[in-house]
């Protein structure tokens, strides 16, 4: 039956009964986090049943309820951006592709050629989410190739540290699609980029894309399964990087690597400090770039260590937001590597209460699709093939799932 309530609404009653809470024990909830006074337990239980029926929405109260369930503002009240990066690059500059290139080769530099180049780069970054990988690794080393190119050209200090800065995040991305692809030679070939990007980041005296140099060292190595190395990696990118977006991503690595090593105590204060510092960020200017933690990544984050901790109602309830959110209305993952881990995540929790032809589905479902992070996915993946293996090795489903499962490690 179609739930007409908004987002909100139904995320609401979901946070509450995965947490096994009645309405009342939600509004003693709102009152202990909450700095300023709150009305009576059941004047606010009686409000927040309003707020679940989708009658009023809870305005003046969002961060608190936000807070409550875990999460940021943004990710639980979402708010619609949509951007179109090659008609932005049109409308902002006055140039398409082939007018950038040309004016790339003069010998000086105006700044609205740098201005379009900053634009092409964001959009690039933008289309990481969805862009085929070998489509994406072609055009980012083609423009970081022409971006190196100007540093041969006559320019100013200021305009220096601009290229280097482009050249910095056209480096991070080509670094990231490199290490997508799982092959070893691509994944080699990643950690030097990785490298360059730091030294990129150094020579611009850029915090953000050190920080994401050290966040890209603490990814590889979460995949590699050393979660000593991810802590180490991602408390270096927090020093290097106390403020920048890419913080809130290395406090979650540091979660995922504690969840791991089944510390739970340490998985909740990473993931608060990380929270925290996302709500204080407030809402992006793009969203959509790969290098900007939007709001409702933080989900996705949670979604993977209440996974791994075995908090499967609430990794349930968040694999739903999550899919939720990267989920166009006519069906089109919007964010296809995202809701891969989700469909994974429901199918372990499926495979957990013995359902195995939906844990199957979803696993099949999240393997199937076309724009992969093999590393991540493999590394995911895997936990619904313990679950399967464990408990249910004699289903004919399951053994076709691992079957699939092998094929994507040997990848």
């Amino acid at each position: 039956m179609y739930d007409e309530r908004p987002a909100w609404a139904q995320r609401m009653e979901a946070e509450r009964a995965a947490r096994g809470w009645s309405p009342l024990e939600a509004a003693r909830a709102m009152k202990a986090h909450s700095a300023a006074p709150l009305p009576d337990d059941k004047a606010l239980a009686r409000q927040w049943r309003r707020w679940e029926s989708g009658e009023i929405e809870p305005r003046d109260h969002k961060e608190l309820i936000a807070t409550v369930c875990g999460t940021t503002t943004h990710a639980f009240f979402p708010v619609v951006h949509k951007r179109d990066g090659r008609a932005e690059i049109q409308a902002a500059s006055g140039m398409d592709t082939v007018d950038i290139v040309s004016r790339l080769r003069a010998s000086d530099v105006d700044q609205a050629t740098l201005d379009a180049v900053a634009i092409t780069v964001d959009r690039l970054c933008s289309e990481y989410a969805y862009m085929p990988s070998d489509q994406l690794l072609i055009e980012g080393r083609a423009w970081l190739t022409r971006v190196a190119g100007m540093q041969q050209q006559r320019l100013t200090l200021t305009q220096h540290r601009e290229v280097l800065v482009q050249a910095g995040m056209l480096t991070l991305l080509v670094g990231c699609v490199e290490y997508d692809s799982g092959g070893q030679a691509l994944r080699r070939a990643a950690e030097g980029t990785r490298q360059a990007a730091l030294s990129l980041g150094r020579e611009a005296g850029h915090p953000l894309i050190i920080g994401w140099g050290h966040e890209m060292r603490a990814w590889f190595a979460l995949t590699r399964g050393d979660l000593r190395g991810v802590i180490a990696a991602a408390e270096e990118g927090i020093t290097a990087a106390p403020t920048e977006s890419v913080a809130v991503q290395l406090w979650a690595q540091k979660a995922k690597a504690w969840a791991r090593l089944g510390d739970r105590r340490q998985v909740e204060v990473a993931l608060d400090s990380g929270r925290q510092l996302l709500e204080a960020m407030g809402y992006p200017e793009n969203p959509e770039n790969h290098f900007t933690v939007d709001p409702a990544k933080w989900d996705f984050y949670a979604m993977d260590c209440y996974r791994k901790l075995g908090e499967d109602r609430l990794a349930e309830t968040l694999a739903r937001e999550v899919l939720r959110a990267g989920i166009d209305h006519d069906g089109t993952d919007r964010s296809p590597m995202r809701n891969a881990e989700a469909r994974v995540t429901l199918g372990v929790v499926a495979a957990r209460q013995g359902a195995v032809d939906e844990a199957v589905s979803y696993g099949m479902k999240a393997l199937g699709g076309e724009r992969r992070s093999l590393p991540s996915l493999s590394m995911v993946a895997g936990d619904l093939g313990s679950v399967l293996a464990a408990e249910h090795a004699d289903e004919p489903e399951a053994r076709e799932f691992l079957s699939h499962l092998r094929t994507l490690h040997s990848a």
